[in-house]
């Protein structure tokens, strides 16, 4: 899905547009892609659709344009109702907003330096996203309130992309340019420096101070003020002779401003209402972001694995990280699962097959074809080729084991890696581990607060306490109880906290939307060989506490060796928790509660199982 504001407001699903008619529906659109997943609350659409004059029915008319948008978007947008408004994510989806402003970002920095051949072919890509005037078809109370701003980003981005052509020497194709530029902007100072010095440049000094004077004359008249410190420091460079000498470029390795097609951003929107793990994303930054001082403009090698149980938010703490270092990786921001929806892991060719196509490799697609073990090397080897010596970060999520991350990594330093997995995957070489915990009361109830609303939670403290305690510090469970209270305003709060104290109840309340507890979890216990399985589900229903191997070994009629293999293989897995050593140095193991009563559904009994067997 592509979403397109630098131009007429547009939704795309691949080469095809989306229909939508009329200014109000592409103004909601718009307004809800401008907010970057944040909610956008009824007042603020009503005064961006209709001004200070809204009609009596402009809740029944919002709610129309939504749900022609819901209906017009389909399943890959995510548009729900979320007190006081109306949100609005896409995983995956390219906002042209955004990719402008992360490449004008990577331009600055290069510019900033001296790789000024990276750098102009970055804002020139940027300044390629443009289609016309920005949001030429939404109402005028939205453009006057988002265009100025959107004009100016894109009239700075053009003045760096003119300083990066200067410093290259190509003052004469821009003469031209500059001259209309500082015609249509006679007040921007650095324009009519850029062409004071492209003038000077190509032995035209009288037209330059000509140039000069123009521009005082102009700010007198228009402004009263005289000419600022660029205006006065190219009319002096012009008289000193200094204005013919560009700094020296500094040699650039691999240019992202020489390719046709913008880098690729695969990773997912950041979670708007992100709350907590300000510790696990400070490390994630430290380690992502490059090393002072290195021999390779600061990269070295850096993978990081982060683990943990499902729910407990490994993928979008993951997202935020990538996020935030998002400038340090000029070369793109690749991202893929590694399992399907069902968990089943995903076919090796067709992963290495989409991230060739996301690194610009055109031709068959390599998931379709034949070839078995030979097609497979032939995808690892021409990955590889595509990945050397670039500055990406690839984000591998939900990986099943170490081998299939093992054919993922790329040949050099360049790139970093960050995976996910409830596994802990001890095989990868040269990952850093960061095993992500539950979170603690307080986390859980800023959460619950962020995504639910202060006046839901603060009024009610004791049910909002006793809803985190039942959700136990998973953010998958907080996000769903969160969602039920803002999907029903008339709830109070203690409505929810008494449904979610019955065991019985609790998992089925933590399901709202594509937010499924059981779901998730359920799915950790599907992806274990069968007699692990069958051991976690015989033992959740009898031990709401921690226990031993001894103990289970006692209760299966395994062997204590045995038993304790396969606990450790749970812990492995992400099924039971390490819970501290008994008096007589044993480990002791306890199920998250949530996992307890998913994997305490129906089972069988271990009498004549397969485990009494397999002692």
């Amino acid at each position: 899905m592509e979403f397109r504001l630098l131009g007429p407001v547009e939704a795309r699903d691949g080469a095809r547009r989306i229909a939508l008619s009329g200014s109000k529906v592409h103004t909601v659109l718009a307004v809800l892609l401008l907010a970057r997943g944040r909610v956008v609350s009824d007042e603020r659409l009503s005064e961006l659709l209709w001004g200070w004059d809204p009609p009596a029915t402009m809740n029944a008319q919002i709610y129309t344009y939504i749900s022609r948008l819901r209906k017009r978007l389909g399943p890959g947008v995510d548009l729900v109702r979320r007190q006081p408004g109306y949100q609005l994510t896409a995983a995956g989806a390219r906002i042209d907003v955004l990719d402008f402003e992360r490449l004008d970002r990577l331009g600055r920095k290069a510019l900033e330096e001296r790789r000024f051949e990276e750098a102009a072919g970055v804002f020139r890509n940027a300044l390629g996203l443009w289609q016309g005037p920005a949001l030429s078809n939404v109402t005028p109370y939205l453009a006057q309130v988002e265009l100025p701003q959107l004009e100016e980003a894109r009239t700075s981005t053009l003045e760096h992309r003119v300083e990066a052509d200067l410093q290259l020497a190509r003052h004469e194709p821009l003469v031209p340019e500059l001259i209309g530029l500082v015609a249509r902007f006679p007040l921007r100072e650095r324009l009519r420096a850029q062409l004071m010095t492209a003038l000077y440049r190509c032995g035209r000094q009288a037209e330059a101070l000509q140039v000069f004077h123009e521009g005082r004359e102009t700010l007198a008249e228009e402004l009263g003020v005289d000419p600022g410190h660029d205006l006065r420091a190219a009319h002096q460079a012009v008289l000193s002779g200094e204005s013919g000498r560009p700094a020296r470029p500094k040699p650039a390795g691999v240019s992202v401003g020489s390719a046709r097609t913008l880098p690729p951003f695969m990773v997912p929107p950041a979670t708007a209402d992100f709350t907590g793990r300000e510790h696990e994303l400070a490390e994630l930054r430290a380690e992502l972001a490059a090393s002072p001082g290195h021999h390779r403009a600061g990269f070295r090698a850096r993978r990081m694995l982060i683990t943990g149980m499902a729910g407990v938010g490994k993928t979008a703490l993951a997202v935020q990280a990538a996020h935030a270092v998002a400038d340090e990786f000029p070369d793109g921001l690749l991202h893929v699962r590694l399992r399907h929806e069902d968990g089943a892991p995903k076919d090796c060719a067709a992963v290495l097959g989409q991230l060739l196509r996301a690194l610009g490799e055109t031709g068959a697609d390599p998931s379709v074809a034949g070839g078995g073990a030979e097609q497979l090397d032939d995808l690892i080897r021409r990955y590889r080729t595509r990945t050397a010596g670039r500055r990406l970060l690839i984000l591998l999520d939900d990986a099943p084991n170490e081998l299939r991350v093992d054919a993922l990594l790329p040949p050099t330093a360049d790139a970093a890696v960050l995976v996910t997995s409830h596994s802990r995957l001890p095989a990868l070489p040269g990952f850093r581990t960061l095993v992500l915990e539950p979170m603690g009361t307080a986390e859980s109830l800023a959460l619950l607060t962020s995504m639910a609303g202060k006046s839901r939670i603060l009024v009610e403290p004791e049910a909002a306490d006793a809803i985190a305690e039942a959700c136990a510090g998973l953010p998958l469970a907080l996000r769903a109880a969160a969602d039920r209270l803002a999907a029903r305003p008339h709830w109070p709060a203690a409505r929810l906290a008494r449904r979610l104290s019955d065991p019985a109840l609790r998992i089925e309340e933590l399901r709202v939307g594509g937010l499924d507890v059981r779901r998730s979890l359920d799915s950790v216990l599907r992806q274990l060989p069968p007699i692990e399985q069958e051991l976690a589900r015989a033992l959740a229903p009898r031990e709401r506490g921690t226990f031993t191997a001894a103990a289970v070994a006692l209760a299966s009629g395994l062997s204590e060796d045995t038993a304790e293999e396969l606990l450790e293989r749970l812990v492995e897995g992400a099924v039971l928790e390490m819970s501290g050593i008994d008096t007589e140095g044993r480990p002791r193991y306890r199920f998250h509660e949530l996992m307890r009563l998913v994997a305490a559904g129906p089972h069988e009994c271990l009498a004549g199982s397969r485990l009494s067997r397999a002692s």
